[in-house]
């Protein structure tokens, strides 16, 4: 069987590159075949099929003039390794999405060249290996050369981390221990992911500086890390505000530190770490729909006030139930019962003297009881801001 003319394999080229499923189909065998990129997030599926899109297109024109990668590629590939070393997304896996796109792009071509000759056949096959020789030794010297340069500069690898996490760019813990195995730190868990901004009208631009001495006060001594590693704390900046990940303790310590410097902050240590995102997003979304009374000297505010604004506005990111939990902690067991009704007859009467007569108390006795839900919860009830919160948790309570 003769070879296809090169025009033949222009026409397979060009229907190809014009037929959207193909990319799509690369896409899906990658999400669905390599378990990094299973656990990308929506927001990195763009980058993934424009990159299967260009590679589609460049292997095809080599399939077509029997061509080879050039320096322009070369480059490019040697670009997104370096990205990708920054994700922490392991190379392994990266070579592993090229193989198995190229399986894709395989099949492709037989579906539509089914009596594709010898000689066009084996002019594919060693197009697609040595591209892949090719893109395997680039993307591992770019990776290792990235590797480097991040170690040398720890607090900027720890940065881009930080913003990594941020936009949600790590999906998975094992790709963040992946990465920060390489950086020679552990990643705080419990951790405390703190968002904070100076207080007034006008926010310029958060400096990062400003950001990083934040980050000095609020250092917990004595945290342990692992045999040879050591417990990474972070700063960086979004806009305005600076964002701060902490080992969990650090939360006992913000309202007084953001009180001493006149800033307002939110607290968020609930989350699991490849969750920092959803925190940020919690944090961010609260200090942005907090009212003034909310925030007070040497207060700031937590997962149960951020979510109970995000009930508010009508985008919660909890269950109700859940978010009564995080407010009322311990008073929802059944032996704290007394309690609740106090709070409730409180907040009902609207005076510890008026409650006190509905439960056929002293009055200093229910006074005793708010002190006590306030030990238990961290929040005082007759603080209007805190007496709101307990009143919603109260309410939707099951």
């Amino acid at each position: 069987m003769t070879s296809l003319p090169v025009a033949a394999r222009e026409h397979v080229r060009q229907e190809m590159v014009a037929d959207p499923r193909v990319v799509a189909a690369i896409v899906s065998a990658v999400h669905e075949q390599v378990p990094v990129y299973a656990a990308l997030d929506d927001s990195r599926l763009p980058e993934v099929r424009a990159i299967a899109a260009w590679g589609l297109e460049r292997l095809l024109d080599l399939w077509v003039t029997d061509g080879a990668l050039e320096p322009s590629d070369l480059r490019r590939l040697r670009g997104i390794a370096a990205a990708r070393a920054a994700d922490g997304r392991p190379v392994q896996a990266v070579l592993r999405a090229y193989r198995v796109a190229a399986t894709v792009l395989t099949d492709e071509i037989a579906a539509r060249a089914p009596r594709l000759a010898a000689a066009d056949a084996f002019a594919l096959s060693r197009m697609l290996l040595t591209a892949l020789d090719t893109l395997s030794e680039e993307m591992t010297t770019a990776y290792a050369a990235t590797d480097e340069d991040l170690a040398a500069d720890r607090d900027r690898a720890l940065r881009l981390l930080l913003d990594d996490l941020i936009a949600g760019r790590h999906a998975s813990v094992g790709a963040l221990s992946d990465r920060s195995t390489r950086l020679g730190v552990q990643l705080p868990d419990p951790y405390c992911l703190l968002v904070a901004e100076p207080v007034g009208a006008e926010r310029p631009e958060m400096a990062l500086d400003a950001a990083t001495g934040l980050l000095e006060a609020l250092a917990v001594p004595g945290v342990p890390g692992v045999p040879g590693d050591e417990v990474a704390s972070s700063a960086t900046v979004r806009g305005s505000r600076a964002v701060l990940l902490l080992p969990g303790a650090a939360a006992a310590r913000a309202g007084a530190v953001l009180g001493a410097r006149s800033w307002r902050g939110c607290a968020i240590t609930g989350e699991s770490l490849d969750r920092v995102a959803v925190a940020h997003r919690l944090a961010a979304d609260a200090l942005d729909t907090a009212p003034a009374h909310a925030h007070r000297p040497g207060r700031v505010l937590t997962d149960a006030d951020a979510h109970v604004l995000a009930l508010l506005g009508g985008h919660p990111a909890a269950a109700p139930d859940q978010v009564a939990r995080l407010v009322l902690g311990p008073l929802t067991d059944p032996g704290q019962r007394h309690l609740m009704e106090a709070l409730t007859a409180y907040i009902d009467a609207g005076s510890a003297s008026a409650a006190a007569r509905v439960l056929h108390l002293h009055a200093q006795s229910l006074r005793y009881r708010l002190r006590r839900i306030h030990a238990l919860t961290s929040r005082d009830p007759r603080d209007p801001w805190q007496r709101l919160t307990l009143d919603i948790a109260r309410t939707i309570r099951p």
